[in-house]
């Protein structure tokens, strides 16, 4: 049999892609090399991660006396970590079920195994009983993800030393958690596990959390989150690591400007320092595929590599390592391959972290357009000002919009408790090219959160009301 399309990866970006392939009337195959699919964002990513964190809020709430101020009264609050990890796995069973159905329902047949390129037209699948299927295809598309990036002289073992896949199922919460990284990954689980009782530091070599952020949002999002909890050290360089036979590890760090060494020590260390390109075993030297020097898979406008008949997607090309980034450009290549019409706005997508408050960003930050001399305005509007979140409790952060001289908005960035949800508005009204003014005169309902990024709207354009 010779399909249309093999898709390389069954990750948010290749099981997309797959199906709306399929869609467009193409005989489709998606190699994946885990028994469920998903990839990395449902099986031990995006999905997983985020029950957790759900859970441990919601802990953290009855523990903490959010709930008692509403006049819920509990007598006595426990954690039960083997339910917790157990409604996350159940989460990510439904979840992997349904694109298997999905897959039947489209008619993508699904190949398990590890997939590589013997050259143009071919995908040499080696299967789990040891034995290798050739696919003939018209198209290759790789969208193989990414995975953890290594760190020199630290090795992973699993248990005193992990990465964000294995923290997802520790058997016990540590009491001094070390977490390496102040991204998004990293402080998304250093919450988790600061909210269950650890200890937990956050190490980073930058001066500041999560540099992509607008530096505003992140120096705020900073201050909750050590409000919290959670002692969070910027400039800082691992220089050792050590796990003494007696348990534990041990920790030699020093100022990234120059300093003395300290030592630090803890239960387990989190890595969770970035992420790579997942290229390895595909082949890609032997039909003339040559990475660039972040390791991505060069790639034009439809996603086509230098060699005719293979394209890529996903964390294996330039841009952020999203999952929506990844499911746009398989919307926009299948269609592409099919002869349609497909295109992704790169300016256009939206990151969250989702940590409490959460923070939401879309556009450019102030920071960018001071740097490129852009002319704008600002305007502002804190949650402690917002009814619903004063109704709730909810009244860390704000909500800021950045327009341009001609009123188009250039930038949205929310910190609050509903940000990964308000930003989508925002990034619609930007796709549509509205100025601050069309979010201004938009009626919002009342009461809700999304009234303090009308209300930010109105302050950019000099009319605020409630402030």
């Amino acid at each position: 049999m010779r399909y249309d399309l093999v898709v390389i990866g069954a990750g948010p970006g290749g099981y997309v892609a797959a199906i709306r392939a399929a869609q467009n009337g193409l005989r489709v195959a998606c190699v994946e090399k885990r028994a469920t699919l998903g990839g990395t964002c449902l099986n031990v990513g995006c999905i997983p991660s985020k029950s957790l964190l759900h859970a441990s809020h919601l802990y953290a709430q009855a523990r903490g006396g959010h709930m008692a101020r509403f006049g819920i009264r509990l007598p006595e609050v426990g954690l039960d970590l083997d339910a917790m990890r157990a409604e996350k796995d159940k989460a990510v069973s439904e979840l992997t079920g349904g694109i298997q159905g999905l897959f039947r329902k489209n008619k993508v047949e699904r190949v398990e195994g590890t997939g590589r390129i013997p050259g143009p037209g071919r995908v040499a699948v080696a299967l789990a009983d040891g034995g290798e299927r050739v696919l003939e295809t018209a198209e290759i598309l790789i969208a193989t993800g990414s995975e953890v990036m290594p760190l020199p002289g630290v090795a992973v073992d699993g248990d005193r030393i992990v990465t964000s896949t294995e923290a997802l199922d520790l058997p016990s919460v540590p009491g001094r958690l070390v977490v390496l990284g102040a991204g998004f990954i990293g402080l998304e689980m250093g919450s988790i596990y600061s909210r269950l009782g650890s200890a937990v530091t956050v190490l980073d070599m930058a001066d500041r959390i999560a540099p992509g952020l607008d530096g505003e949002v992140a120096d705020a999002a900073h201050r909750l989150l050590v409000r919290q909890g959670l002692a969070i050290r910027t400039g800082t360089r691992l220089v050792s690591v050590e796990t003494p036979a007696a348990g534990g590890v041990v920790l030699t760090v020093a100022p990234v400007a120059g300093g003395a060494t300290e030592r630090i020590e803890a239960d387990r260390l989190l890595l969770a320092a970035g992420r790579r390109p997942l290229t390895a075993g595909l082949g890609l030297e032997d039909v003339g595929i040559a990475l660039d020097a972040r390791g991505r898979i060069p790639v034009d406008g439809e996603f086509r590599t230098k060699v005719p008949g293979i394209r890529a997607i996903g964390d294996v090309v330039e841009g952020p390592m999203l999952a929506h980034k990844a499911e746009e450009e398989a919307i926009a290549c299948a269609d592409a391959i099919a002869g349609r019409t497909g295109f992704v706005d790169h300016a256009l997508i939206p990151s969250v972290m989702y940590t409490d408050p959460e923070v939401a960003s879309i556009g450019q930050t102030e920071e960018a357009l001071k740097q490129a001399g852009t002319r704008y305005t600002a305007g502002r509007f804190p949650f402690a000002a917002n009814s619903r979140a004063k109704a709730n409790r909810e009244t860390d952060g704000f909500v800021k919009v950045l327009a341009g001289d001609d009123g188009r908005v250039l930038g949205v960035h929310i910190i609050g408790a509903l940000a990964g949800t308000m930003i989508a508005q925002a990034t619609q009204a930007m796709a549509f090219g509205a100025t601050a003014e069309d979010i201004a005169l938009t009626c919002h309902a009342h009461p809700t959160h999304a009234e303090a990024l009308k209300e930010a709207a109105m302050a950019a354009i000099g009319k605020p009301i409630h402030m």
